[in-house]
């Protein structure tokens, strides 16, 4: 993990909340202490040179070592031959050690992906010989095996190297690896063989979908107790407050009154008395308590996977308000079982086979792809929920989403046209609240469309608060209205708006974006090292996200901090090649002229080019 840093301190809190998350600070702390003392006996006489330790931090210095997972770095498009020390499963023999390491590993992993990824793409783009093209393309999928841009460069160079024939074998390969992952090619890419004969794209209904319903039956089971005595009315509604909260998702369908054992405890879902009940997941919780101290551990279960617990969180808490400690466990459990669900239902629908494809199978298969902000697979997604509205032209779901897309789009600097893009928005956005006005997602999305994309907050914030209202569990409609202060001048309203998104849901898919939020208001304030904190975490959890870069690349040039500015300057324009002070002001959201110009006077101090 320190070699991983790349020279950068890392906080002793950090490692011991990834490494040890489940134990007791004091144990957590000696347990770290004595992992370092064994690394510096493995270090030997070299120890002290390598590795530096104060009471706060740890950092090992890189300059002195040779990291094969750092080495893609060093690749260029002349010299790739780093990419080949690229591994797919980093780490694999320690995922298993603590929950909060495995999400810590799926991201890194995700991470040097995409360094590999876009150095990969530049090595492809460099190429102009058709054989150095198929070369380029094809260690381009050996990193990602559904990147469109590679699978058009392969049928290209076959077509011009060994005819239009071979151009069809490459599209076929083409469209089932992405049928393997639940996708389809885009129109671009069937463009490319359109009018070659026998070029077949699988249809819809052998991507592989799960029967689709029109929403997750979830049963929330009463709590048990673990140390043998009564609850004596400690949260003995919590199952209740629970089933009330995830009600407000839309998508979600609790179902009252489950099986139970003999004894107080509950049966593992397997039975037929389970099945009988034709449900998906089952969300059951326990409770230990000593004096005014109270443990509780909440877990989902899923049914078709014969009870494997695919969640848990454990909440420790002094139980001095009752009522307001069942409030508080209710909602967080709600605010992070809804993207659980999400990811996990739209993972199962690609994998499972189905005749035909609905607008609700269509949107949950596009979710983990918007989730992950890859270049193709988001693309793809943008097709499926394209697809999923034209199935379902009143599905407020599928507008919702679909308009969700286009705003990260234009965010991501992806789209051919953005003010088109931006229009196509807002339309889709309006027309999910009239097809669900009590549709939160809907609603904040709504909102965000029109202080993002159309500059209008004022309008935005009073959107968000009817999002809030009809689902105070939602941690995007906290983080959208966070925003919408901010570019009102708000900052603090915006910072703690944010804070409460991050509270609700600490290891959401979209907990870069939530720091990426924070960042801008601290920005904005001037508290320049606390933007630093919140734009490093959100880079490290999604160095795909560019917009993360722009507020970033600011606070760095206000700082001075010119090294870090350049290589953040580098990074940023490879995903945004365009990107100048002219676009970032025209873009910008923010409304106030000082906010602007604190904004355009970092990026220029950065060394960014005005236009």
């Amino acid at each position: 993990m320190l070699a991983l840093a790349g020279g950068r301190p890392v906080l002793r809190t950090r490692l011991t909340g990834l490494l040890w998350s489940q134990r007791e600070k004091e144990q957590a702390r000696a347990s770290l202490r004595q992992s370092v003392h064994e690394l510096q006996l493995v270090l030997g006489s070299r120890a002290l040179a390598l590795l530096r330790a104060d009471r706060n931090h740890l950092v090992l210095l890189d300059d002195r070592l040779w990291v094969d997972a750092c080495m893609l770095g060093a690749a260029t498009v002349p010299h790739p031959e780093g990419l080949e020390l690229f591994q797919p499963a980093l780490l694999d023999d320690l995922l298993g050690l603590d929950p909060a390491f495995d999400r810590w590993l799926v991201e890194e992993r995700q991470r040097i992906a995409q360094l590999a990824r876009s150095i990969a793409e530049r090595v492809l783009a460099a190429q102009s010989d058709p054989g150095a093209a198929i070369a380029a393309a094809e260690r381009l999928l050996s990193i990602d095996q559904i990147h469109e841009g590679a699978w058009q460069a392969i049928i290209r160079a076959r077509c011009l190297l060994d005819g239009r024939t071979a151009a069809r074998l490459a599209f076929e390969r083409c469209a089932a690896a992405l049928a393997n992952a639940g996708l389809i090619p885009s129109l671009e890419t069937q463009a490319l063989v359109a009018d070659v004969p026998h070029a077949r794209l699988p249809v819809l209904g052998d991507l592989g979908t799960r029967e689709a319903t029109k929403g997750i039956r979830l049963a929330v089971l009463p709590p048990r107790t673990l140390d043998g005595g009564g609850l004596n009315g400690l949260l003995l509604g919590l199952a209740e407050d629970i089933t009330a909260s995830l009600s407000r998702f839309r998508w979600i369908s609790c179902v009252a009154g489950t099986p139970t054992a003999s004894g107080g405890g509950h049966e593992a879902p397997t039975g037929r008395a389970w099945q009988d009940r034709d449900l998906d997941f089952v969300l059951d919780s326990s409770i230990q308590h000593s004096g005014n101290c109270i443990r509780v551990i909440v877990r989902l279960l899923d049914v078709d996977a014969g009870g494997k617990v695919v969640w848990a969180r454990r909440f420790d808490r002094e139980s001095h308000d009752a009522l307001t400690l069942q409030g508080e466990i209710a909602a967080e459990t709600a605010a992070q079982i809804d993207p659980e669900l999400l990811l996990r239902e739209g993972e199962r629908l690609i994998a499972h086979q189905s005749t035909e494809p609905t607008a609700y199978s269509l949107v949950l298969r596009a979710i983990p792809a918007i989730y992950r902000l890859e270049p193709s697979g988001f693309h793809a997604a943008g097709d499926m929920l394209a697809a999923a509205v034209a199935v379902e032209p009143g599905n407020a779901a599928a507008h919702a989403w679909w308009a969700y897309w286009h705003l990260l789009l234009v965010g991501q600097g992806w789209a051919k046209d953005p003010i088109a893009a931006t229009g196509r928005a807002g339309e889709l956005a309006e027309r999910a609240v009239t097809f669900d006005p009590a549709d939160a997602r809907a609603l904040t999305l709504v909102g965000h469309v029109r202080s993002f994309l159309h500059k209008r907050p004022e309008e935005a914030r009073a959107l968000h608060e009817r999002a809030l209202s009809v689902n105070p569990h939602l941690p995007l409609a906290w983080c959208f209205s966070g925003f919408a202060h901010s570019y009102l001048g708000r900052q603090e309203t915006a910072i703690q708006h944010i804070t409460q998104a991050q509270r609700l849901s600490p290891h959401d898919p979209h907990a870069f974006f939530f720091d990426m939020a924070l960042m801008m208001p601290h920005f904005l304030r001037g508290d320049f090292e606390n933007a630093i904190i919140s734009g490093r975490r959100a880079i490290e959890l999604n160095p795909g996200c560019s917009s993360t870069y722009k507020g970033y690349l600011a606070t760095l040039g206000h700082l001075q901090h010119d090294q870090e500015a350049a290589r953040v300057l580098a990074r940023l324009l490879i995903l945004e090649p365009g990107f100048s002070i002219r676009s970032a002001i025209e873009r910008s959201p923010m409304i106030r002229r000082d906010d602007l110009a604190l904004y355009a006077e970092g990026l220029r101090r950065a060394g960014l080019r005005e236009g």
